[in-house]
Order: C-alpha cells, then structure tokens, then sequence
C-alpha cells in the first residue's frame, strides 16, 4: 500500500463521537484514539463503512468514542465477533480492540484462531501488563514478581510475550508501538490497514493508576534512543543516540549480539538487515528485552497471503456456480428413514 496521505472527505474530528471519554486523565488510551482517528482520516476511511469491535476492559469502551459502527461484545469474544462480521460483510473495514487480559486471557483461544485464519481486520492489542477495569490485578503479560491485589507477594508466573505469541499464531502482519510515539503510532495503523489480512499490533499503554511506569526504562524520551530500536524493512538495525549499536547474529548460537561499531573491528557492514517477510527473525527481534537488549518497535513482520473472508467467499461463489436448483421438499424427504422402537 502506498503511505502517502490520502485526500479524504472525513477529518479526524469526523471520527470523533458526541461521547465523554471515561478513561482515567492520564490514560495512555486518550494517546491511541487520536492516533487512529488521525490514521483513518488520512487513509481515507469512511465512518459508514468503518466498524470498532471490543470486549470487555479499559481499552473496550473504544467503539464508544469512535463517530463510527461499534460492538461492545463479551470478555475474550471480540475476535469471534468480528470474524462474523467481516464475513457477513467483507466492504466493511473493521477493526478489534482488546487489552492483554481480555485477548490473552479468556481470549487467548479466539485470538489464536483469527489470526491462524488470516481474517482481514486491524487487531489493536493494549498492553498495560495489568487488569485495570477490575482494579488491578496481574493480567497474563505481566512480569514475575508483580505486586497486585491478586498477587500481594508478587506474581510467580511467566508472563506472555503478545507479540511472540502473535507470530506462533501464524499471523502475517505483527507490529509493535508505544501509545506515546503520535509520530509512528498513525503510521503503524495505516502500514496495518494496507495489509490485507489479520493485522496485530501490540501497543505498550501505559496504566497511571494501577501499573505507572511499567515501561519506563524504554519508553521515555530520554532513553529512546538507547532503548529502543526502530525497525524498517532493508534497513540496518542500528539504534543509540549516535546511531553506533546495532544488532549481529551470532552465527555459533543464533542469537541476537548487541554490538558497537569501530569496537572489535565492528563496521555497518556487520550489522543485521532488517526483512519483515522473514519470521524467524521477526521472531527473535520479538523475544529482545530489557535490559540486556533494547525493545524492537515497528512492523518485525508482514508477509501477506490469503484471506480467510476472501477465501470463504471463493469458495461460496465457486460453489453456486457449478451448483442447480433443488427441491429442498424432496431432498428433506429423500433416502432411508428408520423407525426406533423402545426394547
């Protein structure tokens, strides 16, 4: 898809319901609205033709503030939802919104399958590494030792890598945002909207009452550089404030290395090339975390295929094609009937 900024008849305020936001001031999600409202308008989105679905959270009250179709569905059932609408109407541009408990959770097995399914939607997944609808609680992307009042001596568990989990799905678009970045936030929508298929974006959203500052040592400005790594397709993955650190693949191990360059021989020549159509590396850029590797943002995969609307719809037309005219009356009445008789 080409991302030039479409002329479009709708501006973000086109977007924009007539509802009072009830997010807590402060809340990274006032960050993600504005941004997807400024990424329909310039890719030229209608609100007619454009449908929020959502579960239940903090991040589910989205298709209210949206001048758009919304479905306020149940916990962890947005995905099923959605693939019912998608293929009961395949003109309409829909899009899933869900927070890590709902998609990972009680979702976890829905998610899984419209994304194995390729359906063509936008899947928007906050992740704030916490249950803050339900007063905070650990969700299933938060860290080990999380005090919460459901884990008051912190939580034991492994957390859930949404991104990691995303690719094993067999997703074919995974990108990654902070809700802060208005720069790359709009631009990751549209990059997903132009994918046809099932386009999952985790973004780290920050909770300000129940989980401040759980991405802070990479998430703000002042660290970015150092923190973070932008990547691009065909570009290097260089990152630091000089741009001298980058990303090689040891090739004994097959790990990713942080290295400088000019230190050890070093040079950009050394440094790994971002491709997005490559999965395992997708895959390895996912598993990067703090504080031994910086977080990798952006599109780490797109290889478009198929579909599953699509197909089905083939399917349908390929069907009725070869198919004649039956009298439902007597194919309801044709063949063997049996008679069951008490012993």
């Amino acid at each position: 898809m080409n991302d030039a900024v479409i002329e479009s008849r709708f501006s973000p305020q086109d977007f924009t319901s007539d509802q009072e936001i009830r997010w807590c001031p402060g809340c990274g999600d006032y960050a993600i609205v504005k941004a997807v409202r400024k990424a329909l308008s310039e890719i030229g989105s209608a609100p007619a033709n454009t449908v929020f679905v959502s579960g239940i959270g903090c991040a589910a009250r989205f298709p209210y503030y949206m001048a758009t179709y919304g479905f306020h569905t149940i916990h962890g059932r947005a995905p099923a939802v959605a693939t019912g609408v998608k293929l009961a109407n395949p003109e309409l541009d829909v899009w899933v919104v869900s927070g890590d408990g709902d998609a990972l959770s009680i979702g976890g097995n829905h998610l899984l399958h419209l994304l194995r399914r390729n359906v063509d939607l936008q899947f928007l997944l906050f992740n704030n590494e916490i249950y803050g609808l339900t007063k905070g609680q650990y969700s299933p992307t938060s860290r080990q030792g999380t005090r919460s009042p459901s884990t008051p001596l912190g939580s034991v568990d492994y957390a859930v890598s949404a991104t990691i989990f995303a690719l094993g799905a067999g997703a074919r678009f995974v990108a990654r945002a902070i809700d802060t970045q208005q720069a790359q936030l709009p631009e990751i929508f549209k990059r997903a909207h132009g994918h046809r298929g099932a386009s999952f974006v985790e973004i780290f959203q920050n909770c300000i009452v129940y989980n401040d500052g759980v991405f802070s040592d990479f998430a703000e400005r002042k660290s970015a550089p150092d923190t973070q790594i932008q990547v691009a397709h065909g570009k290097p993955l260089l990152f630091g404030s000089e741009r001298d650190k980058g990303l090689k693949l040891k090739t004994d191990t097959l790990e990713l290395d942080v290295v400088t360059l000019g230190e050890n021989g070093v040079t950009e020549a050394d440094i790994l090339v971002h491709d997005e159509t490559n999965r395992m590396l997708a895959t390895m850029l996912a598993g990067l975390d703090r504080p031994d590797y910086p977080v990798a943002l952006g599109v780490l995969y797109c290889n478009p295929g198929e579909s599953y609307d699509a197909a089905v719809h083939k399917q349908i037309d390929e069907a009725k094609q070869g198919a004649t005219e039956t009298d439902l009356n007597a194919l309801l009445r044709r063949g063997h009937t049996w008679t069951v008789k008490p012993h």
